[in-house]
């Protein structure tokens, strides 16, 4: 079976929520709320695999501190984190088990151009084969740096609360629910994850100013 084209510019985006848009009266009354969705491209490799790995578990501000670090002392490029190792990489802002794993990742060689060719289960499965690489952080590469146009990342906790605010759910939706939800947002729930990320910030603010 062929692979669908990846998504690779703003307008791949804009068509994937008009259709989302066309069918789902709340992902229209959504974008209304957050104006276009963001591409949110990274790179298809180390460095792109590198920012998700830090991006775990820290707030966006932190990450995206913690990662120039990275990238100003080269260590986005597997052979300089072999040279610097744990202690280089906790220097510059990695938690001991983030060290760990980039280090494995570095170690490993992990063929990333094989992924093109495979399809996103199998690329998610590849991935997850990695020390400190689970779900989440295989699906948001797949979906970010390869531009898989039909993943949905269930088990993300902003994706589950924006979901329960959009459709009015009594409860945030469990990993289960919310995969059976988006079930109906195929061939394009990468795209309805881009708009849920957008929606969650969006209440974010209202919570704010409230």
């Amino acid at each position: 079976m062929s692979l669908a084209p990846p998504i690779t510019c703003d307008a791949d985006v804009a068509e994937g929520a008009a259709w989302l848009a066309e069918r789902e009266p709340r992902f229209a009354m959504a974008l209304s709320k957050t104006g276009p969705l963001p591409l949110r491209l990274r790179p298809p490799d180390f460095a792109g695999l590198l920012d998700i790995i830090v991006g775990q578990q820290v707030s966006v501000a932190s990450a995206r501190a913690i990662y120039a670090r990275l990238v100003a002392a080269g260590l986005d490029q597997p052979e300089n984190v072999l040279r610097a190792g744990d202690d280089g990489l906790r220097a510059a802002g990695l938690s001991r088990p983030k060290a760990r794993y980039v280090l494995a990742l570095a170690e490993r060689d992990f063929d990333f151009e094989a992924l093109y060719g495979l399809p996103d289960d199998a690329a998610i499965a590849a991935l997850v084969e990695m020390p400190g690489i689970g779900p989440w952080t295989a699906q948001i590469y797949v979906m970010f740096c390869l531009g898989r146009r039909d993943i949905f990342p269930s088990g993300d906790l902003a994706l589950q609360e924006a979901a329960r605010g959009l459709f009015d759910l009594p409860v945030r939706p469990s990993p289960k629910d919310l995969s059976a939800m988006a079930a109906a947002w195929s061939p394009w729930r990468s795209v309805a994850a881009r708009l849920l990320f957008a929606y969650y910030r969006v209440l974010k603010q209202k919570e704010g100013l409230s």
